[in-house]
């Protein structure tokens, strides 16, 4: 089993809210998914991302893959750069 931190889709139409999720990769998007990590929200002037830091690191640890674009919002939100520390130590 795969493990995947990745987006699932919420919010109305044209209106997008996302959600951070960690989930099985056969799973489908907005489907079921082991935890929330985090949000996404693209409408606000600046883009608001909010992540559980501990838990994201938790699970990148135990080898869960991250999407590229949950790559790039680990990023924005700084948890990468931690995760790549922790590593290193």
């Amino acid at each position: 089993m795969v493990v995947r931190i990745r987006l699932a889709r919420h919010g109305r139409k044209k209106r997008p809210f996302y959600r951070l999720v960690v989930a099985d990769s056969r799973s489908p998007r907005d489907g079921k998914f082991i935890e929330m990590i985090g949000s996404y929200n693209p409408l606000t002037d600046p883009a608001e991302v909010k992540v559980d830091e501990e838990r994201a690191i938790y699970w990148l640890k135990v080898g869960a893959q991250p999407s590229d674009t949950a790559r790039s919002l680990l990023r924005k939100a700084g948890v990468w750069d931690k995760f790549i520390e922790s590593k290193k130590a």
